[in-house]
Parts: C-alpha cells; structure tokens; sequence
C-alpha cells in the first residue's frame, strides 16, 4: 500500500513535533522551511536547536527549503507558519499549482492583522474551495514530542475529512478528537492567547492564584461571547479547544505568550521583549485583531481591550489591573 505523503510547512517547534510524530507512523514526511541555512543545520545534526532542542528528528523525515518540491505530490499540507506569514506562503503554494484533492490542514492559532480572518478564511480566500480543517487544543510541543499523553480536536465542516485526519495524526499518546465547529475550533485557539498574556502580566506582577483563575473564567467569557457573535457554537469553548487549551497556556511555563505576559508585567518593553524572543507569540498580533473584531460586532471584551492597551499604549499593568476591578458592578 502506497505511503500517505505529508508536507508540514514551518519549521518551528510544533511543525517539527508533527513531522517527528507523523514520520514515527510510518507515513511519508517532508518538513520545509523558509531559511536554506537552518534547515541545513536540521539536516547536519539531526536537531532542531531554536525551536525543539534536544529532541532528535527521525532520519526519514525530508528537509528542504524548495515550496515548490516541499507541497508538489502531497496528500496533505500541513500549515505551520505563523499567522501573519501565511497568506504570503499560500500565495506561493497556489503559483506551484498542487493538486486539488490536497488536504490542508492548519495547526496555526492566530487571526490576521488588517483582514481579520482566521487561518481557514485565508486558505479559501487563495486556494479556492480546497479540502481543508483545523487542529488545535493544548498542545505544548515537547510534551507531544516526548509522548506525554495530549488531546486536540481537528475541526472539518466535511466530516470525511475530519474522521480520515482523525485516523492519520492519532497516537497511544496523542489522541484526536473531531468537531464541526471550525470557527469555534479557530477562535478558542486564538483568542486564548490573549488571555495568557493577561496572566503572565499577572505573574510578572506576582498576583496570586486568585487572580488567575478570575483571568482564566473572565477570558473564557470573553472568548465565547465573541465567538458566538461569529457564528461559533457555544459548548466548543467548554471543550478541549476552548478551556482545555486557555488552561494549558495559561499556566504553563512553557507558554510562549504567558512569558511575553510576565515580563510586560515585570516592567518591561514589548519592542525589547520581541528582540530576544526567537518564536512567535501569535497573542502579540492576535491582540490587535482581537480587539479590533471587539469593535466590529460590539462585543464587550475587558481583558482583551487592557491587554491591548498594555502591548500597543503602553498603558501601565498595575493602571490595567486598577481599572478592571474599578470597573462598574455587574452580574455574572
């Protein structure tokens, strides 16, 4: 029986984790990335150090920095890139002209600045009515590299689709669960983001465990409150993509945006922050557009609108904090 071939495109920390996992079940991977020079040093030392350090690629697994030899033949492209990158590789992706049953599955948690579309939206608006889904929950890369038990959903309006990538990325670690909410799957994947950079701005200001939690159940409102305004379903923000991953990346010492989160909170610059951070915190971005879909469909999103005003007004944490609690009383 012929191999499912499968490109993942981003070699960043999770891109890698899914090339490792997917290459250990035996299908045919192809890992890309956009600098020839890092994937490279991947390719000499058998090592991703930026991203995944200290986690071994399997040898099968191909590298290359060609798009055009990364998606040419695949039977599933997997996106990887940070938000803001993608409609420029899609663009890229669609002049290679790949074939039409291609499945596309994003595994990107972020809105776009300026269109405010999320990853989905972005592919149909290049590619046309391509197969394609989501997958998302609390997936910190180097527990599901090292096989520490994890679940995630993947979210298809076509549930064949959803059920055959159910079948392809499940693991005895790693186990998928399916949803046809994509615009719930999307936003709770998303949106959570900004809510960790509330709570590492609480760390940074060394906040209680009181505190986090009043974050974590006050984000989790705004977070369906927005998505319900969209079109989402509400119970999928109860589910693993919505409070399952919020948890995760809230409280992990790992979180790449609970750390932005943190040092704002201890005082420092976000242009300082940015200039010592290798990977991507989407919630940066996400911020903007979060905030800006606030306004759009009015929906009234507190924590989002400081954690806004924190990252682009310079407003002060301890000035944020203040007024949120000072906020006028209301119910539950």
């Amino acid at each position: 029986m012929r191999k499912v071939k499968i490109a993942i495109l981003g070699d960043g920390g999770w891109g890698t984790t899914l090339a490792i996992l997917l290459c250990k079940k035996g299908y045919q991977v192809c890992l890309w990335g956009a600098f020839s020079d890092y994937i490279k040093i991947i390719g000499k030392t058998g090592f991703n150090p930026k991203f995944l350090p200290g986690i071994r690629l399997p040898q099968e697994v191909a590298l290359t920095s060609d798009l055009k030899n990364a998606v040419t033949g695949q039977d599933i492209i997997v996106l990887a890139i940070p938000s803001q990158y993608t409609r420029g590789v899609l663009k890229k992706i669609k002049s290679c002209r790949p074939d039409k049953k291609t499945i596309y599955l994003s595994v990107t948690k972020g809105i776009e600045v300026g269109s405010l579309k999320r990853i989905s939206e972005i592919i149909r608006a290049e590619l046309g009515p391509v197969p394609m889904a989501a997958l998302s929950g609390p997936t910190i890369a180097r527990e599901v590299a090292t096989q520490i038990p994890t679940t995630a959903v993947i979210a298809s309006k076509n549930k064949i689709i959803g059920k055959y990538l159910q079948k392809i990325f499940n693991t005895n670690s790693f186990r998928i669960y399916t949803n046809s909410d994509l615009i719930g799957v999307e936003l709770g994947g998303s949106l959570k983001n900004i809510i960790a950079i509330a709570c590492g701005v609480s760390d940074g200001l060394s906040f209680g465990t009181n505190t986090k939690a009043a974050i974590l159940s006050r984000g989790l409102a705004e977070i369906s409150r927005l998505g319900k305004a969209m079109g989402a379903k509400a119970k999928t923000f109860s589910g693993i993509s919505g409070l399952g991953d919020l948890v995760t990346t809230c409280i992990s010492q790992q979180s790449r945006n609970r750390a932005v989160g943190e040092q704002i909170g201890k005082g420092r610059k976000l242009k300082d922050i940015i200039k010592q951070t290798q990977a991507v915190a989407e919630g940066v971005l996400t911020a903007r557009s979060a905030y800006a879909l606030s306004r759009k469909y009015k929906i009234e999103m507190p924590i989002t609108r400081e954690v806004y005003k924190l990252l682009y007004r310079d407003k002060s944490p301890r000035q944020a904090v203040k007024d949120l609690m000072s906020r006028q009383s209301k119910g539950e």
